[in-house]
């Protein structure tokens, strides 16, 4: 009998035989394996990329389950998210600069803070969409930019 292949936490494993699910609704479980009762919740469901986010007494588990098209997809190399490279930040509107969170030189990462822009009496952070490295920095806080003006260039 050939097992199926399931990644938990990371961990790659064989599923095993004579363990019992009973479902009590779409979302709670209770599973029996070797005389030891166990309840479950499920946390998150992402059917696309065949994921679980599981409770089981009170831990929580990540779990994948692996088939033939995920190792082929790994061994093209394709499960690797791909990360753009930043070349320059433009404004996204007019407005005022209030803070800037980046010196020449630094590297930021996506999510990183790069400045914050006053517009229309609302503050907004614009964060890094991608990589790169600041090699020049053209405006100063407390300087008014219009809209589609380069704030700052990456290398």
């Amino acid at each position: 009998m050939t097992h199926a292949k399931w990644n938990f936490d990371g961990q790659e494993t064989l599923a095993s035989d004579g363990a019992v699910i009973k479902w009590e609704d779409e979302t709670f479980f209770t599973i029996s394996y070797n005389g030891n009762t166990f309840f479950g919740e499920i946390l998150e469901e992402n059917t696309e990329s065949n994921l679980l986010k599981l409770k089981i007494n009170h831990r929580v588990f990540t779990v994948g389950k692996k088939g033939p098209l995920d190792e082929l997809i790994s061994s093209l190399g394709m499960d690797v998210p791909k990360v753009r490279k930043l070349k320059e930040l433009q404004a996204p509107m007019p407005g005022r600069i209030v803070n800037i969170a980046v010196q020449v030189g630094q590297e930021v990462n996506v999510g990183d803070e790069i400045l914050s822009l006053e517009a229309m009496k609302m503050e907004n952070v614009l964060k890094a969409e991608g990589t790169g490295i600041v090699k020049e920095i053209f405006a100063k806080p407390e300087q008014v930019v219009e809209k589609g003006q380069v704030i700052i260039e990456f290398e």
